[in-house]
Protein backbone atom coordinates (compact mmCIF):
# COMPACT_ATOMS: atom_id res chain seq x y z
CA UNK A 1 0.00 0.00 0.00
CA UNK A 2 1.36 3.40 -0.97
CA UNK A 3 0.01 6.95 -0.87
CA UNK A 4 0.13 9.39 -3.76
CA UNK A 5 -1.59 12.62 -4.77
CA UNK A 6 -4.21 10.40 -6.43
CA UNK A 7 -4.88 8.54 -3.18
CA UNK A 8 -3.86 5.14 -1.96
CA UNK A 9 -2.39 2.74 -4.51
CA UNK A 10 -2.23 -1.00 -3.94
CA UNK A 11 0.36 -3.08 -5.78
CA UNK A 12 1.02 -6.81 -5.78
CA UNK A 13 4.22 -8.74 -6.52
CA UNK A 14 5.39 -12.34 -6.12
CA UNK A 15 6.81 -13.42 -2.83
CA UNK A 16 10.51 -12.63 -2.67
CA UNK A 17 11.22 -16.00 -1.02
CA UNK A 18 9.19 -18.49 -3.10
CA UNK A 19 8.70 -16.37 -6.26
CA UNK A 20 5.01 -17.22 -6.21
CA UNK A 21 5.41 -21.03 -6.22
CA UNK A 22 4.00 -21.39 -2.70
CA UNK A 23 6.91 -23.44 -1.40
CA UNK A 24 10.38 -22.56 -0.21
CA UNK A 25 13.33 -24.77 -1.09
CA UNK A 26 15.47 -24.81 2.03
CA UNK A 27 18.46 -26.44 0.32
CA UNK A 28 18.34 -25.42 -3.35
CA UNK A 29 20.35 -27.26 -5.98
CA UNK A 30 23.76 -25.71 -6.42
CA UNK A 31 23.58 -26.20 -10.16
CA UNK A 32 20.18 -24.62 -10.93
CA UNK A 33 19.77 -22.55 -7.69
CA UNK A 34 16.31 -24.05 -7.23
CA UNK A 35 15.02 -22.81 -10.59
CA UNK A 36 14.65 -26.34 -11.95
CA UNK A 37 16.59 -25.64 -15.16
CA UNK A 38 20.17 -24.99 -16.25
CA UNK A 39 21.54 -23.28 -19.33
CA UNK A 40 23.31 -25.63 -21.69
CA UNK A 41 23.92 -26.27 -25.40
CA UNK A 42 22.39 -28.99 -27.53
CA UNK A 43 22.19 -29.91 -31.21
CA UNK A 44 18.76 -30.12 -32.85
CA UNK A 45 18.06 -31.63 -36.25
CA UNK A 46 15.85 -29.46 -38.44
CA UNK A 47 14.05 -30.91 -41.46
CA UNK A 48 14.27 -28.27 -44.18
CA UNK A 49 11.26 -28.45 -46.52
CA UNK A 50 12.00 -28.41 -50.26
CA UNK A 51 11.39 -25.02 -51.85
CA UNK A 52 11.88 -22.94 -48.70
CA UNK A 53 12.93 -19.31 -49.28
CA UNK A 54 14.93 -16.80 -47.24
CA UNK A 55 12.85 -15.30 -44.44
CA UNK A 56 10.58 -18.34 -44.07
CA UNK A 57 10.11 -19.59 -40.52
CA UNK A 58 9.58 -23.06 -39.12
CA UNK A 59 7.94 -23.61 -35.72
CA UNK A 60 9.14 -26.59 -33.70
CA UNK A 61 6.76 -27.16 -30.75
CA UNK A 62 8.41 -28.13 -27.48
CA UNK A 63 11.96 -27.57 -28.75
CA UNK A 64 12.45 -24.27 -26.92
CA UNK A 65 13.62 -23.50 -23.39
CA UNK A 66 12.17 -25.34 -20.43
CA UNK A 67 9.89 -23.25 -18.22
CA UNK A 68 10.88 -22.27 -14.66
CA UNK A 69 10.27 -24.85 -11.98
CA UNK A 70 10.52 -27.69 -14.53
CA UNK A 71 7.63 -26.17 -16.45
CA UNK A 72 6.72 -27.14 -20.02
CA UNK A 73 9.18 -26.22 -22.77
CA UNK A 74 8.41 -23.46 -25.20
CA UNK A 75 8.68 -23.55 -28.99
CA UNK A 76 11.70 -23.05 -31.22
CA UNK A 77 11.24 -20.76 -34.23
CA UNK A 78 13.80 -21.33 -37.00
CA UNK A 79 14.29 -18.62 -39.65
CA UNK A 80 15.97 -19.67 -42.90
CA UNK A 81 18.65 -17.76 -44.77
CA UNK A 82 19.44 -19.21 -48.21
CA UNK A 83 23.11 -19.12 -49.20
CA UNK A 84 23.72 -17.89 -52.79
CA UNK A 85 24.88 -20.51 -55.29
CA UNK A 86 28.03 -19.99 -57.35
CA UNK A 87 26.34 -20.84 -60.69
CA UNK A 88 22.58 -20.64 -60.27
CA UNK A 89 20.34 -17.73 -59.32
CA UNK A 90 16.86 -18.32 -57.99
CA UNK A 91 13.81 -16.39 -59.12
CA UNK A 92 10.70 -17.81 -57.49
CA UNK A 93 10.55 -21.48 -58.41
CA UNK A 94 12.86 -21.02 -61.43
CA UNK A 95 16.64 -21.30 -61.57
CA UNK A 96 18.69 -19.05 -63.85
CA UNK A 97 22.18 -19.58 -65.24
CA UNK A 98 24.25 -18.40 -68.20
CA UNK A 99 26.51 -20.21 -70.65
CA UNK A 100 29.14 -18.67 -72.92
CA UNK A 101 29.44 -19.96 -76.48
CA UNK A 102 31.75 -18.78 -79.27
CA UNK A 103 30.33 -16.77 -82.12
CA UNK A 104 30.88 -19.70 -84.49
CA UNK A 105 28.94 -22.10 -82.26
CA UNK A 106 26.04 -19.66 -82.03
CA UNK A 107 26.01 -19.29 -85.82
CA UNK A 108 26.40 -22.97 -86.69
CA UNK A 109 24.64 -24.53 -83.69
CA UNK A 110 25.96 -27.01 -81.14
CA UNK A 111 24.99 -29.10 -78.12
CA UNK A 112 26.32 -28.22 -74.66
CA UNK A 113 26.29 -30.35 -71.52
CA UNK A 114 25.74 -28.49 -68.25
CA UNK A 115 25.68 -29.74 -64.67
CA UNK A 116 22.32 -29.34 -62.95
CA UNK A 117 21.03 -30.45 -59.56
CA UNK A 118 19.62 -33.48 -61.41
CA UNK A 119 22.90 -34.40 -63.08
CA UNK A 120 24.30 -33.53 -66.54
CA UNK A 121 21.78 -32.25 -69.08
CA UNK A 122 22.18 -31.37 -72.77
CA UNK A 123 21.34 -27.87 -74.00
CA UNK A 124 20.77 -27.50 -77.74
CA UNK A 125 22.10 -24.27 -79.23
CA UNK A 126 20.25 -23.87 -82.50
CA UNK A 127 21.98 -22.38 -85.58
CA UNK A 128 21.67 -18.61 -85.61
CA UNK A 129 21.16 -18.29 -81.84
CA UNK A 130 21.25 -14.62 -80.82
CA UNK A 131 22.95 -13.18 -77.71
CA UNK A 132 20.59 -13.25 -74.74
CA UNK A 133 18.51 -16.11 -76.10
CA UNK A 134 16.99 -18.31 -73.39
CA UNK A 135 16.75 -22.09 -73.46
CA UNK A 136 14.24 -23.49 -70.95
CA UNK A 137 14.76 -26.91 -69.35
CA UNK A 138 11.36 -27.85 -67.98
CA UNK A 139 11.05 -29.20 -64.46
CA UNK A 140 14.69 -28.69 -63.44
CA UNK A 141 14.05 -25.72 -61.17
CA UNK A 142 13.15 -25.48 -57.47
CA UNK A 143 10.47 -27.66 -55.92
CA UNK A 144 7.40 -25.63 -55.02
CA UNK A 145 6.94 -25.43 -51.26
CA UNK A 146 4.76 -28.32 -50.01
CA UNK A 147 4.12 -29.47 -53.60
CA UNK A 148 5.65 -32.02 -55.95
CA UNK A 149 5.76 -29.70 -58.97
CA UNK A 150 8.99 -27.89 -59.86
CA UNK A 151 9.95 -24.74 -61.68
CA UNK A 152 12.18 -24.53 -64.75
CA UNK A 153 15.89 -24.04 -65.37
CA UNK A 154 16.41 -21.08 -67.70
CA UNK A 155 19.74 -20.98 -69.52
CA UNK A 156 20.77 -17.61 -70.98
CA UNK A 157 23.11 -17.81 -73.95
CA UNK A 158 26.00 -15.34 -73.92
CA UNK A 159 27.63 -15.20 -77.35
CA UNK A 160 31.36 -14.55 -77.02
CA UNK A 161 32.85 -12.38 -79.76
CA UNK A 162 36.53 -12.84 -80.67
CA UNK A 163 38.69 -10.02 -79.33
CA UNK A 164 41.76 -10.86 -81.42
CA UNK A 165 41.99 -12.36 -84.91
CA UNK A 166 44.99 -13.58 -86.83
CA UNK A 167 45.37 -12.75 -90.50
CA UNK A 168 43.74 -15.95 -91.77
CA UNK A 169 40.77 -15.57 -89.45
CA UNK A 170 40.35 -11.97 -90.52
CA UNK A 171 40.39 -13.04 -94.20
CA UNK A 172 37.73 -15.70 -93.58
CA UNK A 173 35.47 -13.23 -91.81
CA UNK A 174 35.99 -10.71 -94.60
CA UNK A 175 35.00 -13.36 -97.16
CA UNK A 176 31.90 -14.19 -95.11
CA UNK A 177 30.98 -10.50 -94.90
CA UNK A 178 31.39 -10.20 -98.68
CA UNK A 179 29.19 -13.26 -99.27
CA UNK A 180 26.50 -11.75 -97.05
CA UNK A 181 26.82 -8.29 -98.55
CA UNK A 182 27.94 -6.82 -95.25
CA UNK A 183 31.17 -5.07 -96.22
CA UNK A 184 29.58 -1.74 -95.35
CA UNK A 185 26.97 -1.74 -92.64
CA UNK A 186 24.78 1.23 -91.85
CA UNK A 187 23.47 1.40 -88.33
CA UNK A 188 19.71 1.44 -88.11
CA UNK A 189 18.50 3.56 -85.20
CA UNK A 190 15.09 2.75 -83.69
CA UNK A 191 13.25 3.33 -80.45
CA UNK A 192 14.23 -0.18 -79.41
CA UNK A 193 11.42 -0.56 -76.87
CA UNK A 194 11.08 -4.25 -77.66
CA UNK A 195 14.81 -4.89 -77.27
CA UNK A 196 15.06 -2.96 -74.00
CA UNK A 197 11.97 -4.61 -72.53
CA UNK A 198 13.33 -8.09 -73.32
CA UNK A 199 16.71 -7.17 -71.84
CA UNK A 200 15.09 -5.86 -68.64
CA UNK A 201 13.03 -9.01 -68.36
CA UNK A 202 16.10 -11.22 -68.69
CA UNK A 203 18.19 -9.39 -66.11
CA UNK A 204 15.28 -8.87 -63.74
CA UNK A 205 14.97 -5.07 -63.77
Amino acid sequence: MARSFLGQIMTTSPCAMCQGHGTIIEHPCTECSGDGRVRTRRTISVEVPAGVESGARLRMPGAGEVGPGAGPAGDLHVEFRIKPHERFTRRGDDLLCAVQVPMTAAALGTVLTIDTFDGPRDVTIRPGTQPGHTEVLKGLGVTRLYHHARGDLKVFVDVEMPAKLDERQRQLLAELAALRGEERVEGRVSAGTGVFSRLKEKIGL
